[in-house]
């Protein structure tokens, strides 16, 4: 009979987490492994940044830590992804997944392992790289958390597959991981898990939703046309700064007067560009938006709705048929809402807690509609239970002057605390999983 960390939710609820007599000794090996192994390797991956389907070398890395824990690993998965699996016995599926990118970013902070990365991006220009969302805490927990499944194979059975996916940051590299074959050439997971590390957290403490934790996200390109004149004579062309200017404006309306109250959605134009001098009316302007919302309906309704306020703003101020606005929904930029299972969440909670104690869970309001493209991975038609849940990364003392998300300035204050917590997580939440219901 396997030997097992766990005997089943209703077990774990009468455990007391700090009593459990495994988790003193998971607590002590995952510290010391930081010691010796993830801490360089954290410091490596952060000073190493690489970007959005240009993780070449951290791929590499990544499959050669997992590859000599005795992991069957395959590599240019989706285009950089790494699949790692370990078959152990007969029992369930379980997947983790860590997303391995950076973002184009030129980090401003002290730190001494600071990235001072450049790299040509998938546009062909070279940009500054920094991990300015915390995904070097995410791979350096995977590889954390494969050591202490590979060292504890005889308390659980089934089979672990472990994801390095590039990507995230532009929410397309689960996408073309799904796309390359991920549930046909390797084990389809009964369920999957993902986490990500937080400035807007405590340090070490865990929030599992039960129902959303990610909302969805949509590229989308407008390209407004005019007709070139000179400045001082607007009335000869047709001004694409001021038809562009109204849409922005006009598009603010759409969120409050089109959908529900109740619903919540966002249309926020990042990027506008045009025009090369004072006194020129240019004959293009470039947009960029994302849309982010909460529910497929709401999201149909905001991207119907982008078609239709750029034509009529530009038919109202006269644009020609043959002029009107391009509106381009990427097909590659764009992603579902990740809507965790609330049961499968509910037995993660219950893991967590009976081994790690009830004060390390921490439940808050959702700030924004942040996306993932974890989603892919879990849709409605996979039949694939997915869990994803958040790690505090920064002292309580400091919340209030963190450093956002995406910021030159970004770090997270405590990578020791936040990558041993999520590692810990990790490993008990996937033993609960290997257990059947």
């Amino acid at each position: 009979m396997i030997k097992s960390l766990f005997t089943g939710i209703a077990a774990l609820a009468l455990m007391a987490g700090p009593a459990f007599s495994q988790e003193s000794d998971l607590n002590a090996a995952v510290a010391a492994d930081w010691e010796e192994n993830l801490k360089p390797l954290f410091e490596h991956f952060h000073a190493n940044p690489e970007l959005s389907h240009r993780e070449f070398e951290t791929s590499k890395r990544l499959a050669a830590e997992i590859e000599a824990l005795g992991y069957d690993v395959t590599t240019g998965v989706g285009g950089t992804g790494v699949v790692a699996v370990m078959e152990n016995g007969d029992g369930p599926t379980v997947m983790i997944r860590a997303d391995m990118d950076g973002l184009p970013v030129k980090e401003d902070n002290n730190l001494p392992y600071k990235s001072v990365a450049t790299q040509e991006d998938i546009d062909g220009i070279v940009k500054p790289v920094m991990h300015a969302c915390g995904h070097d805490t995410h791979i350096t927990s995977l590889v954390g958390t494969a050591r202490q499944m590979a060292t504890r194979k005889d308390n659980w059975s089934g089979t672990l597959v472990l994801i390095g996916q590039p990507a995230e940051e532009r929410v397309s590299g689960a996408r073309k991981m799904m796309e390359d074959g991920l549930y046909k050439r390797f084990p389809k997971p009964d369920y999957a898990m993902a986490f990500h590390a937080s400035s807007g957290l405590p340090s070490g403490r865990i929030e599992v939703p039960l129902g959303i934790r990610a909302s969805s996200a949509d590229s989308v390109d407008i390209i407004v046309h005019g007709i070139g004149a000179h400045g001082a004579s607007p009335h000869k062309g047709l001004d694409p700064v001021l038809v562009a200017s109204q849409i922005v404006v006009t598009l603010q309306s759409v969120v409050a007067r089109t959908i529900a109250p109740q619903e919540a959605g966002v249309i926020t134009v990042g990027a506008i560009h045009g025009g090369t001098k004072h006194n020129i009316i240019g004959d293009k302007v470039e947009m960029q938006l994302t849309v982010r919302s909460n529910d497929e309906a709401v999201r149909q309704k905001l991207l119907d709705s982008i078609d239709r306020v750029a034509e009529g703003v530009a038919v109202s101020l006269g644009t020609p048929k043959d002029k009107l606005p391009e509106v381009v929904r990427s097909k590659t930029e764009t992603t579902p809402p990740t809507i965790n299972d609330k049961g499968t969440a509910e037995r993660v909670r219950a893991a967590i807690t009976a081994a790690m104690g009830e004060d390390v869970l921490i439940e808050r309001p959702r700030e924004g509609m942040g996306a993932e493209d974890f989603a892919y991975f879990v849709t409605p038609d996979t039949g694939v239970k997915g869990v994803y849940f958040n790690v505090g990364g920064t002292p309580p003392k400091k919340l209030d002057t963190a450093s956002s998300h995406h910021s030159p300035f970004f770090i997270i204050e405590t990578p020791d605390v936040a990558i041993k917590r999520a590692t810990e997580a990790m490993v008990v939440s996937a033993m609960m999983l290997f257990q059947e219901e």
